[in-house]
C-alpha cells in the first residue's frame, strides 16, 4: 500500500482529490495538509511514497514546498496539481522531478493516468536492478512498457495487476491461495504459481497456518 499527502488548501478540492486516490486500493491517503509548511512538518516525521501538491497556497507555495522537499533530500514522489499553467511554473515543477503536471479542472481518468505514472516507476525499479536504455527511456518517458519488467515465463502482466489490486484491497486480511483463486476467478494453480512470484518479490506476507484441524495450509496477505 502507498501512502498518500494531499496538500490542499481548498477543503473541496483536497475532498474530491482524496476520493480519487481511494479509487485505487493500492493507494491509501495518510494525511491532508491545507499549507506548506504543515505538510513539510509531516514529511519530516512520517514516511510518505507520494505527495499530490497545490501550486497556490498560503504561507509557502507548492513549488518553494517542493524545493525544500528535494534540499532536505525527502524521499517521496510528487504529482502537481495546480490552476497553474504557465510555462515558468510547468519548467520550474519539471526541474524539481515531477511524476506529473495536472491542470485544474481535470477528470479522475486523467487522475489515475497519473497514479499509473507513479506506480509505472515504482515497479521498475522495484524489479529491475540493472538499466538497460529501453528501461531508463520508459521511466523517463513516465510510460509504462512490457519491457520495463522482464516477468519470467508463466506471469502474465495484467494477470498480476488483477491479483495485486485484489490482495491490496483486502488490507491486512490473511487469504488461502484456494480462497483468492474463487474471488478473482483463476484456477488454484494458477494462483500458487502467481502466490510465489509475488512472496519472492516482498508484494505479499505468507505463513503455514497449523489451526486448520486438518491439513496446514499457506496463507497469504498483501505486504502494505
Amino acid at each position: 500500500m502507498y501512502e498518500v499527502l494531499i496538500v490542499e488548501d481548498d477543503p473541496m478540492v483536497a475532498m474530491i482529490n482524496k476520493q480519487y486516490v481511494h479509487q485505487n486500493p493500492l493507494f491509501h491517503v495518510a494525511a491532508v495538509c491545507r499549507d506548506g509548511d504543515s505538510a513539510l512538518e509531516y514529511l519530516t516525521q512520517h514516511t510518505v511514497n507520494l505527495a499530490i501538491l497545490d501550486l497556490y497556497m498560503p504561507n509557502k507555495d507548492g513549488l518553494t514546498l517542493l524545493h525544500e522537499i528535494r534540499e532536505r533530500k525527502i524521499p517521496v514522489s510528487v504529482i502537481m496539481v495546480t490552476a497553474a499553467n504557465d510555462s515558468t511554473s510547468i519548467e520550474a515543477a519539471l526541474r524539481l522531478g515531477i511524476v506529473d503536471y495536472l491542470v485544474k479542472p481535470f477528470f479522475n481518468d486523467r487522475f489515475q493516468q497519473a497514479l499509473g505514472t507513479f506506480l509505472s516507476r515504482e515497479n521498475t525499479f522495484r524489479n529491475v536492478s540493472s538499466f538497460d536504455q529501453q528501461h531508463i527511456d520508459a521511466v523517463i518517458a513516465g510510460t509504462p512498457t512490457k519491457a520495463e519488467v522482464q516477468l519470467p515465463k508463466g506471469i502474465q502482466d495484467q494477470t498480476l495487476e488483477t491479483i495485486c489490486i485484489f490482495l491490496a484491497s483486502k488490507g491486512m486480511m490473511e487469504l488461502t491461495a484456494e480462497e483468492i483463486a474463487d474471488q478473482v476467478g483463476l484456477s488454484r494453480v494458477t494462483v500458487r504459481r502467481y502466490m510465489n512470484y509475488l512472496l519472492e518479490k516482498g508484494r505479499i506476507i505468507g505463513h503455514m497456518n497449523y489451526e486448520t484441524g486438518g491439513r496446514p495450509c499457506m496463507l497469504y496477505r498483501w505486504n502494505g
